[in-house]
Order: C-alpha cells, then sequence, then structure tokens
C-alpha cells in the first residue's frame, strides 16, 4: 500500500508540473501515459515477481516439513538392515516428497541421536575455566557424542536405537529464480530450514 501511494503521488507531481508549462504545451497529454508507466512498471514487476518467489518459497517450506515428517515415521520404526540402509531410505524419503524442488546435492540433512528432547541443540559441556562462557582449545569437556572433539551440538549421528530422542532436520538454501529478489534480502538465496523430532518406538530385544 506504502509503494502504491508512493506511485501516485510521483505521478500527481508529474501532472501538476505539466499543467504549470505554457497553455500549448500544458494542454497537450500525448505521452503522459508513457511517464506514468515509467514510474509504474518497475514496481508492478517487482511485486509481481517478488510474489511468484516467495509463493514458491513457501511452498518448499511446506513440502520440506511433510519430507521431514515421513522421514521421521520411517526412521522411529527402526526398519532396514543395517544403520547405512535406514538413512539411504530417509533420504530417498526426503527426496522424493520435496518433488525436485530441492536439490539433494547441496541439501544438508541431520539424522541426530541425543539422550532427552531438553538436550537437543544443546552444547557438549565443559569446564569454563577462564568464566568467559564459551569452549576455549584445552578446556576439558564432555565428549557425549564420542568424536573426540567439543562440538556445539550434541547430537549424535544416526537414527538411534529403540526409545531414543532423534532429531530430523532438513537445512537447505533455497536460490531466487531471478536477481531481482537479491537486494531486497541481501543474498541470491534464503535458507530454509525444516525439523522434527521423536522418540523412536519401542522394540523387543531378541
Amino acid at each position: 500500500m506504502t509503494i502504491l501511494i508512493f506511485i501516485h503521488r510521483q505521478v500527481a507531481k508529474v501532472r501538476k508540473y505539466i499543467r504549470g508549462l505554457p497553455g500549448e504545451v500544458a494542454g497537450n497529454q500525448a505521452g503522459t501515459a508513457i511517464i506514468e508507466f515509467a514510474f509504474a512498471a518497475p514496481v508492478m514487476i517487482v511485486l509481481m515477481v517478488g510474489s511468484i518467489e516467495f509463493g514458491m518459497v513457501m511452498f518448499t517450506d511446506t513440502v520440506m516439513e511433510g519430507a521431514i515428517r515421513d522421514a521421521s515415521r520411517y526412521g522411529i520404526t527402526g526398519q532396514g538392515a543395517t544403520e547405512a540402509a535406514r538413512l539411504t531410505r530417509i533420504r530417498e524419503l526426503i527426496s522424493k516428497n520435496t518433488l525436485g524442488l530441492v536439490d539433494m546435492s547441496t541439501v544438508k540433512i541431520d539424522v541426530l541421536v541425543y539422550p532427552a528432547f531438553a538436550a537437543i541443540g544443546k552444547p557438549e559441556g565443559f569446564v569454563d575455566a577462564n568464566g568467559n562462557s564459551t569452549y576455549d582449545a584445552g578446556e576439558t569437556f564432555t565428549d557425549t557424542n564420542g568424536n573426540g572433539a567439543w562440538d556445539a551440538d550434541s547430537g549424535v549421528p544416526g537414527t538411534g536405537t529403540s526409545g531414543d530422542i532423534v532429531l530430523y532436520r532438513i537445512h537447505y538454501d533455497w536460490p531466487f529464480l531471478t536477481p531481482i529478489m537479491a537486494p531486497i534480502v541481501g543474498g541470491n538465496t534464503l535458507s530454509l530450514t525444516a525439523s522434527l523430532a521423536v522418540r523412536n518406538e519401542p522394540k523387543e530385544t531378541p
């Protein structure tokens, strides 16, 4: 609405300027429509392209949410002969349910196991020797995921076992279809993330 008001005001200024010209010139309205169109067209094009772009973004975000739900439904059952087979199937489900809108060669898919829902996204514990509230090299830490290094996210990669808490997360940088939106959003891509935390179904130990 603000943009439309701005256009209206600029057109009004042009008309006022024309009326202030000598009589013969002021009475000649030829070309007025072209001037008005020159003001309105760029803005309307940006609005139209922006609507299409952000419509695609919202649709992609929705299908990503659906894909992560389907992947988690499969994951909680513990199906698949091996961990690798389960992760491969999860990736296939995400690829299928995102309808080709997500480039599977660049998308980041995380499947992380946590001891509790409250631990999701939390860093590994450490002794803050210098009191700066951040981990510094050499400080003692709890290696929750067993990789020999301190991690800002304590999740352990994998689909987990019976009763485990598992986070499924997709992160994708959506590339804009045209360069028009880049100056508006401050980049050529828009980050999209979908995530869902679930508890694996209990299974009887053979």
